[in-house]
């Protein structure tokens, strides 16, 4: 089902026949570097408890760039324990969150994750009605930090210990969109 389209990317909700792709992409140590680590390649079994039997809010969606299939993203609306988590706690606005990355080694360093983040920004504060958009990145990775930056998210708050990646509890910025 499609969530939205922007220029040349395509969102999509994730779909059975995705989960070989997903596994590829799972299975890279280059993407598993950022995203899951190098110590957690996922195999069939994994993508499918980690990305299709979870049973929450989360929108799990397949990105398409000129109509091929190279990365994920996801995006939910905080709720009360991430909203306590990050110190929204005290509000009821709506806050969603996202996380991504570009599963297609050759599609990096070409603006098409700086796109993918400026077109999920503007779909939840036009379409969702959020009023804050965060993510939370681990601290070494400069070239996330750098896009989201980029796309006019701002570090608010250090996050420490937040986030086990390769075997070690890593510090994370919280990031925020307010528009």
């Amino acid at each position: 089902m499609l969530i939205y389209q922007s220029n040349e990317i395509i969102v999509r909700l994730l779909d059975e026949i995705d989960e070989q792709r997903l596994v590829q992409w799972l299975s890279d140590p280059k993407v598993l570097q950022y995203y899951e680590g190098r110590d957690r390649p996922h195999d069939l079994n994994m993508v499918r408890a980690n990305f299709y039997t979870q049973d929450d809010a989360e929108y799990r969606c397949m990105v398409e760039y000129e109509g091929k299939p190279i990365g994920y993203i996801q995006f939910y609306e905080l709720e009360e324990e991430e909203r306590n988590e990050y110190g929204y706690g005290d509000t009821d606005e709506i806050i969603y969150g996202t996380d991504q990355f570009i599963g297609e080694a050759d599609y990096w360093n070409r603006g098409i994750g700086t796109q993918l983040v400026q077109s999920m920004l503007a779909y939840l504060v036009n379409e969702r009605q959020a009023r804050k958009v965060v993510m939370d990145p681990q601290t070494w990775n400069d070239r996330a930090i750098a896009c989201y930056e980029k796309c006019g998210l701002r570090k608010v708050r250090l996050l420490p210990e937040h986030e086990l990646h390769e075997g070690q509890m890593r510090d994370c910025w919280l990031m925020e969109y307010a528009p």
